[in-house]
């Protein structure tokens, strides 16, 4: 049986939601940082600061079917019961997704379900919305559909542009994703 509270986290760039539920654990051990970017610079904090045990292989060319059975196999060596998705930026597969149903979480920045997929800041700016945010939603085999689970509202000021919001917005994501996170293990 799987442990929810031993949780993987995947990324794909910086790693700055992955590095605020590191740091922010709080009733879940992270046991594995695993990355389909070998350039991935959240893979060297996780190394080298945190003393992660990492994975990686470059997705790009790959099936993906086999790239998803590797990651799998070493999601089991791990033990691991959870998957945390943290700017990792490639969709997994249906039958991934199924094998690992209701135990996948994201952070997404837009208040879902506005703004699926990408380019949400922008789309929040040209949409003049007065709040934008951020959302932790359970993974489902439609892009950010699933249930969320917890969300965090940032006002759009006047002179923001896509840069300055995605930073303020980031900022909630990293004071949302652990607390949410902590709750979701122990359901």
């Amino acid at each position: 049986m799987r442990d929810p509270k031993r949780v993987a986290i995947l990324i794909s760039g910086r790693g700055s939601n992955m590095r605020a539920l590191v740091e922010q654990a709080n009733g879940y051990d992270v046991v594995l940082v695993a990355s389909n970017n070998l350039y991935s610079e959240g893979l060297d904090w996780a190394r080298m600061q945190a003393l992660l045990p990492t994975w990686t292989w470059d997705s790009r060319g790959i099936d993906k079917a086999r790239w998803e059975g590797a990651l799998s196999r070493v999601l089991d060596d791990h033990r691991v019961g959870t998957i945390a998705l943290a700017g990792f930026m490639r969709i997994l597969s249906p039958p991934f997704v199924s094998a690992w149903a209701g135990r996948i979480v994201n952070i997404h920045p837009s208040l879902l379900p506005k703004y699926r997929g990408l380019d949400t800041h922008a789309r929040a700016l040209a949409a003049r919305d007065a709040v934008s945010g951020c959302s932790v939603h359970v993974v489902t085999e439609e892009l950010d559909a699933g249930e969320v689970l917890g969300s965090a509202e940032v006002p759009v000021l006047p002179d923001d542009d896509a840069a300055s919001l995605e930073a303020r917005v980031r900022e909630a994501e990293h004071k949302l994703y652990p607390q949410v996170l902590s709750e979701f293990v122990t359901r």
